[in-house]
């Protein structure tokens, strides 16, 4: 995960002038509380932001694509591989933000807070949606996707409320992340997608299911996403920034 961030330099996304972007934000903000026309919203947004966006409605169309899975021909499986792939899409421009905010020198609250969101969708509702397509879908299961989606929103709470706190190096970037970062559960979109590949899907998930027939039902590898939930919000887990 990378973020932007507001004030002093802090991460990937902030190795814009600390006085350009203090002028940036502020004019970001009149704009923002001031400025009543219609698309003043829209107006308000850097270049940054609208990259951003795409992050985010990479997330959301993945969501869909997983849906679409659903109500279609459980056999044909273009919609699952379309929403896996539109998640490593969303972290390219998750990674190009942060190039075009340091290109302008421009960094502000409101990109921070879309960093986050679209985070959260592209990397935590997305890969959750399509680990429910693609079969585990019992009453368990949607309980232990939905406890890794919280951990990542959870972390990514943390992260903006404790950047500024964590230790940095000399050009004020922080020397790490606590917890791993939420984009890490890209390693769960490639394990999924070599199950897609293989037919692995529904009735066919590895390792089948436990407690079958009970209230309990659950596929065992939905602890996968437990264990990366628990990763995220770990406190003692730093992981060093490349």
């Amino acid at each position: 995960m990378s973020q932007r961030r507001n004030g002093a330099p802090s991460g990937p996304k902030d190795a814009a002038p600390a006085a350009a972007n203090d002028k940036g934000q502020d004019k970001q903000a009149r704009l923002l509380s001031t400025d009543a026309g219609h698309f003043s919203l829209v107006r308000a947004l850097h270049m940054a932001d609208f990259i951003t966006e795409l992050n985010g409605l990479c997330g959301i169309m993945s969501v869909f694509s997983s849906l679409r899975y659903c109500i279609g021909d459980p056999s044909e499986h273009a919609n699952l591989y379309l929403a896996l792939s539109l998640i490593p899409l969303g972290l390219f421009f998750d990674f190009m933000d942060g190039k075009v905010a340091r290109w302008r020198n421009k960094a502000s609250l409101m990109g921070q807070e879309l960093d986050s969101l679209a985070d959260l969708i592209s990397f935590g509702v997305g890969p959750a949606a399509a680990a429910f397509s693609m079969g585990m879908r019992t009453a368990a299961d949607h309980v232990l996707l939905s406890f890794f989606v919280l951990c990542g929103l959870t972390r990514l709470a943390r992260f903006n409320v404790t950047v500024s706190m964590l230790p940095k190096d000399a050009s004020g970037k922080s020397q790490y992340f606590e917890g791993t970062p939420i984009p890490m559960s890209l390693g769960l979109v490639g394990v999924m997608a070599y199950w897609v590949y293989n037919g692995w899907t529904l009735e066919n998930v590895p390792l089948g299911t436990v407690f079958t027939g009970t209230a309990l039902e659950l596929h065992p590898v939905a602890f996968m996403f437990v264990l990366h939930g628990c990763l995220m919000v770990s406190k003692t887990l730093h992981i060093p920034k490349p």
